[in-house]
């Protein structure tokens, strides 16, 4: 059955479950609590967390030079058993150039464990790039990677929506469409409907301008929901408990019709500096993670 159709059909009764579940993932950073960079010893033992919370066995990263990642990370998830999707950030040519290098260095050697490689995170959304640009780096990267790895982008579920991204869609293998009801301002009540139809626009979209559900590979690249209380957007109240609502109904239902998603974040990452949102209020972002920075869970994280 289309993505888009299921999507709809949970969109409307989110308590029913298909009979195979989709793939959880986390989203992880590249740094520890104080804002040093993690070693290779720091990704097993954040492997090792995240299996015992939650079962999953893949992580996506965003700045694959940010903190010599590849070095560290891919050695500990060959060892833990772990897929790692790597990231480029187009956004600046150096930091484009130097991500580009650093899987390039290691692609070959690391197949088995590079699930796959996203160009840009939300790019679309910020308007660095038009469609074509992107397009354009896309190309660029695959290129020079070994024939078979994965290559696409990540962007916020608008941007997929209303046809920003249409010029990419023939030249990716995946997309990762990221979509926070907490950013819509949603209420909890109306958080998994938010989060589900968000999905539903971007995808019926992706799935008619590629001319079906299996032309490509179609993940919720980020959701998620601040756990600090007063990092409030709209309705949308931060939480421990408004985040457990939300991972349990919103994005646990995703997962149980079978769908592939990567929750935002892993961790906490408490040295993130303070920031104020477009509301003027705090953007707390450091407490988004699923776990404390010292790796504990905050809820049941099993879907």
């Amino acid at each position: 059955m289309r993505f888009s159709t299921v999507v709809a059909a949970l969109a409307a009764a989110p308590a029913v479950v298909s009979a195979a579940k989709g793939t959880v993932g986390f989203a992880l950073g590249t740094k520890e609590a104080d804002g040093s960079c993690k070693t290779q010893d720091d990704y097993e033992a954040d492997f090792d967390a995240i299996k015992s919370a939650s079962g999953a066995t893949i992580v996506r990263g965003y700045a694959a030079a940010d903190c010599n990642m590849t070095k560290a990370i891919l050695p500990a998830a060959k060892a833990k058993g772990v897929k790692v999707v790597l990231g480029i950030w187009p956004d600046v040519e150096e930091s484009f150039n130097n991500d580009l290098n650093a899987i390039t260095a290691v692609a070959e050697s690391y197949q088995d464990v590079i699930y796959g490689v996203t160009v840009g995170s939300e790019t679309l959304y910020r308007g660095n790039f038009t469609g074509e640009e992107l397009k354009a780096k896309i190309e660029t990267v695959k290129s020079k990677l070994p024939t078979g790895m994965k290559v696409g982008t990540a962007d916020s579920w608008n941007k997929f929506a209303d046809g920003t991204a249409d010029a990419i869609i023939g030249s990716v293998d995946m997309l990762m469409v990221n979509a926070f009801a907490f950013w819509q301002g949603a209420s909890r009540d109306n958080a998994t409907h938010v989060y589900l139809d968000d999905m539903y626009q971007a995808v019926t979209h992706i799935e008619k301008l590629a001319g079906g559900s299996d032309k490509i590979e179609i993940w919720n690249g980020e959701t998620g929901w601040p756990t600090a209380v007063g990092t409030d957007y709209g309705a949308a109240e931060g939480g421990l408990d408004n985040a457990k609502s939300f991972f349990q109904n919103g994005f646990c239902a995703l997962i149980d019709w079978g769908f592939n998603a990567f929750y935002f974040e892993a961790f906490d990452e408490p040295w993130k500096p303070a920031s104020i949102g477009d509301n003027g209020k705090a953007a707390d972002e450091t407490t988004w993670g699923a776990m404390t920075a010292d790796r504990k869970a905050k809820f049941a994280l099993k879907c």
